[in-house]
């Protein structure tokens, strides 16, 4: 026998805002870190091939090679992305009250 179950008295409550998880967070940076020393390794050797075809061409593949592990680098150290915005943890003024103010509390305005 199978139970029929009511969803209307289920609340789901979905989280958008949330941060990656840190594991994610790292897999992706040594992922990216990865890509782009792929693409600094193929721009070497094309240093190599283009330097008697087309020297200004094997010249920009000189200087990305150069550049990008440094890019890499400081791209792969950025550290976790910033959340939008935090919940604040004060109650501010005009926080309101849950109860009316007690007896004690209106005998000590006075």
């Amino acid at each position: 026998m199978r139970l029929r179950r009511d969803t209307a008295d289920t609340a789901v409550f979905r989280i958008t805002e949330a941060r990656q998880g840190l594991d994610d967070d790292v897999r992706g940076r040594q992922r990216r870190y990865i890509i782009s020393m792929l693409v600094r390794t193929v721009a070497v050797l094309l240093t190599f091939v283009l330097w008697d075809v087309s020297r200004p061409l094997a010249i920009v593949a000189l200087v990305l090679g150069t550049v990008l592990p440094y890019v890499a680098v400081v791209i792969a150290n950025a550290g976790r992305e910033n959340v939008p915005s935090l919940p604040s943890t004060f109650l501010g003024d005009e926080a309101k009250r849950a109860l009316p103010p007690g007896k004690s509390d209106l005998h000590n305005r006075s």
